[in-house]
C-alpha cells in the first residue's frame, strides 16, 4: 500500500465533499439570512483547505532522508496538522466577531421546509465524512487526517445546532442565530487548540505510546539470556520513523560473539514487528558468589526509601577495582536528584567504605 497516495485519495474525498457542503450551506444561508448557517459553510471551506494542507504536508513528509535531514521529513506531517489547527482557530475568531454583531443587531432569518431538508442532508454527509476520514487517518497513522476527521465529526454537532436554530425560527419566528453562532465559534476554538496542543507535543517530543513501549519490552525479554530490559528510549520522526535504544542485562561471563548474536537478533526482530530501528546496549550482571547479591539487596533497601525513584538497574560490583555502580530512574517531579544521589552515595559508601560508588541518573522516558 502506498501510504502517501492513500492519504491523498482520502483528502481529495474530503475536499470534494466539503466543497459540495459549502455550496449547499452558502445558498441556504444567503437565502435565509442565517449567520449560523453561513458560519457553518465557512467552517466547511476551511475543512477543504485543511485537506489540501494534508496532501501537501504528506507529500513533503514522504521525501527520503538526506545528508542535512538524516532522520527524514516525517515531522512535517505534524506541522501540517498544526497548520490545520491554526486555520480552524482563525475561522473561530472570525465567526465570533460575526456572531457578536448578530447578537447586538439581530435579524430574523427566514426558513422553509426545503432549507431544513438540505441542512439535514448536510449533517448526514458530514457524519459519514468524519467517520471515514478519522478511520483512514488511524489506519494510515496520519495525524493530519485524524485531526480532519475529528473536526468533521465536531462539525456534525455544529450543523445540528444550526438545524435547531432554524427549526425554532421556522416554528416560533424567534431568532437565536447569533447565540448559536457564538457557541459554535467557541467550540471551533476549542477544537483548534486541542489539535495544536497534540501536534506541538509531537513536534517537541511527546512520550511514546505506553502500549507500543510495553510490547517492545516484552518482545526483547523473550530471550532466556536476558535478565532485564531497561532504558528504552524512542524518538519519533513522523508516523513511520521511530529510532531508539535500549539496555539489556545479561550475565557478565557471556562472550562477545554471544552478545553480538543476541543483540542483532533483538534489533532485527523489533524492526520486523514494529518498524523501530533499535540500538541495543548491555548491562553486565554479576555471576557467582553471594557477596554481590547481598550488596545489591542492601543498596536496593536504601534506594526504596526514596519515593521519587522509580527503579534501580544496571547494578554491578567490580571486586578487583573496588567499584560499585548502578543507575537510578527518577520521576520527572523530582527536583533535587543531585542532592538525592549525593545522599545515597554517602549512605552506600558508609556501608562499603572500600568501594568507589558510581551512580548515574536516568529519566523516565517510556512506560
Amino acid at each position: 500500500m502506498n501510504r502517501r497516495k492513500e492519504i491523498a485519495k482520502t483528502s481529495v474525498v474530503g475536499i470534494v465533499t466539503n466543497l459540495v457542503l459549502v455550496g449547499i450551506k452558502t445558498i441556504v444561508g444567503l437565502i435565509s439570512g442565517s449567520i449560523s448557517i453561513l458560519s457553518d459553510a465557512l467552517n466547511n471551506l476551511t475543512d477543504a483547505i485543511s485537506s489540501i494542507v494534508t496532501i501537501v504536508g504528506t507529500t513533503v513528509a514522504m521525501k527520503k532522508p538526506d545528508k542535512n535531514h538524516p532522520y527524514g521529513y516525517g515531522k512535517i506531517e505534524h506541522l501540517a496538522a498544526l497548520a490545520i489547527g491554526v486555520i480552524i482557530f482563525g475561522t473561530g475568531v472570525s465567526l465570533i466577531i460575526d456572531s457578536v454583531e448578530k447578537i447586538i443587531e439581530p435579524e430574523v432569518a427566514s426558513f422553509n421546509l426545503t432549507m431544513i431538508f438540505l441542512i439535514i442532508i448536510g449533517i448526514l454527509i458530514k457524519l459519514w465524512l468524519g467517520l471515514f476520514v478519522q478511520e483512514r487517518g488511524k489506519k494510515l497513522r496520519s495525524g493530519a487526517l485524524v485531526a480532519s476527521g475529528k473536526d468533521a465529526l465536531f462539525d456534525v454537532l455544529v450543523s445540528f445546532s444550526t438545524l435547531v436554530g432554524a427549526v425554532i425560527t421556522l416554528l416560533f419566528g424567534v431568532t437565536i442565530d447569533g447565540w448559536i453562532g457564538l457557541i459554535i465559534s467557541v467550540l471551533i476554538l476549542k477544537t483548534a487548540i486541542e489539535i495544536a496542543r497534540d501536534n506541538l507535543g509531537q513536534i517537541i517530543g511527546a512520550r511514546i505510546d505506553a502500549e507500543l513501549s510495553g510490547k517492545i519490552k516484552k518482545e526483547i525479554a523473550k530471550d532466556a539470556e536476558i535478565l532485564g530490559v531497561y532504558d528504552l528510549v524512542l524518538h519519533q520522526y513522523g508516523p513511520e520513523t521511530i529510532i531508539g535504544s535500549v539496555h539489556i542485562e545479561v550475565d557478565d561471563d557471556m562472550k562477545a560473539r554471544e552478545i553480538h548474536e543476541l543483540t542483532r537478533a533483538i534489533s532485527e526482530r523489533v524492526f520486523r514487528k514494529y518498524g523501530v530501528v533499535l540500538t541495543v546496549g548491555i548491562y553486565a550482571s554479576n555471576t557467582g558468589g553471594t557477596k554481590s547479591v547481598l550488596m545489591k539487596q542492601e543498596v536496593q533497601r536504601i534506594v526504596q526509601e526514596y519515593k521519587n525513584i522509580i527503579e534501580m538497574h544496571g547494578f554491578y560490583v567490580d571486586t578487583k577495582k573496588k567499584v560499585l555502580s548502578f543507575d537510578l530512574v527518577f520521576k520527572f517531579e523530582e527536583k533535587e536528584a543531585e542532592r538525592v544521589i549525593a545522599e545515597i552515595t554517602k549512605r552506600v559508601n558508609k556501608k562499603y567504605p572500600d568501594y568507589q560508588i558510581m551512580i548515574i541518573p536516568d529519566n523516565d522516558y517510556t512506560d
